[in-house]
């Protein structure tokens, strides 16, 4: 018997983006505070690739779900989540 593949409750999968940019901004915060320059470069980096990573993600979603509207479907992938 195959096992159902694991899934991310809604609330949990609908935040992952803001705390991608949270975690992001809060990378760029410590590199600003940093008094190492190589922490400062690496903690900076890993902060501006976060907001970016929650961003591309925000926008894709809103493009997905505008896209799905435009063809008369709604979301239907939100709404089978629902239903397990």
């Amino acid at each position: 018997m195959p096992r159902p593949p694991l899934r991310l409750a809604r609330p949990v999968y609908e935040s992952l983006p803001w705390v991608y940019v949270a975690l992001g901004l809060a990378g760029l915060a410590g590199s600003y505070l940093s008094t190492s320059k190589a922490l400062s470069v690496t903690v900076g980096s890993l902060g501006f690739l976060g907001v970016l990573a929650g961003i591309v993600v925000l926008l894709r979603r809103r493009d997905y779900r505008q896209l799905r509207s435009e063809y008369g479907k709604p979301d239907t992938s939100l709404t089978d989540l629902d239903r397990d």
